[in-house]
């Protein structure tokens, strides 16, 4: 009588998974890099930047959302600056910071104008510019704005002869605490600052001569939207 054969066992004890050396580190530990990459950045970061920056697997944008809930009602707040994000002073402490003004710069009327042109029209073309004010547009009033790094060159027209287009930076929105272009003051704000004449029909922007921008600095009023 044969014995019976029983069937091998074919199974083989699984592998242990190794574990994985590119796991995110905890989310508490996120949130402390963004800080100290936010906290030493002179400039606003993106959270690609911030993502490019942390080790492999951080999600830069979910440590956002909990550092700013961290830091609502501290004297430092975490802002957005257009597409970017930075550590600024809480709105209500500036007054603290006003004796740390190192330098003062003023702008003339004819730069104010046409900042403001470019901030509510862009992305706008010298020769709309022009049209606005009614008067021509000096290449040192273009430069000075360029030079501060409060304008930029835009996409080109789509018209004959592609004119280049002007538009606001990001520093311009993060010197006046704005998240974005859709954040500036409305027609009846800047009526109230004393920016705008209130003779001057809805929409309309006041206009000077060039020359005479050129020797003039801008009024108490104007200085205090487009000053430090």
């Amino acid at each position: 009588m044969s014995e019976e054969t029983l069937p091998e066992d074919t199974d083989t004890p699984e592998a242990p998974q190794e574990e994985s050396l590119f796991e995110a580190p905890p989310m508490g530990e996120q949130e402390r890099m963004v800080e100290a990459l936010l906290f030493a950045s002179a400039e606003p970061l993106t959270v690609k930047e911030l993502n490019g920056r942390m080790p492999h697997g951080a999600d830069a944008a979910e440590a956002i959302v909990h550092l700013r809930k961290r830091y609502e009602g501290r004297g430092v707040r975490v802002n957005k600056v257009g597409d970017a994000w930075a550590i600024r002073t809480a709105p209500d402490l500036g007054f603290l910071m006003q004796k740390e003004q190192v330098e003062t710069r003023k702008l003339s009327r004819a730069a104010i104008e046409t900042l403001a042109i470019i901030a509510y029209h862009q992305p706008v073309t010298r020769a709309e510019i022009e049209e606005i004010r009614g008067v021509s547009v000096s290449r040192g009033t273009v430069d000075q704005l360029l030079d501060m790094e409060w304008i930029r060159f835009g996409r080109r027209k789509m018209t004959p002869g592609r004119p280049v287009t002007f538009v606001v930076t990001q520093q311009f929105l993060d010197h006046f605490a704005l998240e974005s272009a859709r954040d500036l003051p409305g027609l009846k704000e800047l009526r109230a600052a004393g920016l705008l004449e209130n003779r001057l029909p809805p929409g309309a922007m006041p206009t000077v001569s060039e020359d005479e921008d050129l020797q003039e600095e801008t009024n108490e009023g104007q200085s205090e939207l487009f000053e430090d």
